[in-house]
């Protein structure tokens, strides 16, 4: 099973809908700016953190960016 399938299998199992290419996109940015920016285990919880923000994955982005090497 690809990423996409298992994403998709996994959004349907829990009745929210699987992001696009574009979110993925950002999704994987700010995994890989607060990875590189901290320890490799502040990736899934700044992801975590952003999905209960409610706020735009760009501005996300913009401000995990701004903050710089860890």
């Amino acid at each position: 099973m690809t990423a996409a399938e298992w994403v998709k299998a996994f959004s349907d199992e829990i009745g929210a809908p699987a992001p696009d290419d574009a979110e993925t996109d950002d999704i994987l940015k700010l995994a890989a700016v607060a990875a590189h920016a901290s320890e490799r285990k502040a990736a899934p919880v700044a992801c975590f953190i952003a999905g209960r923000s409610g706020k735009p994955l760009s501005e996300l982005l913009e401000r995990a960016e701004a903050l710089g090497p860890g």
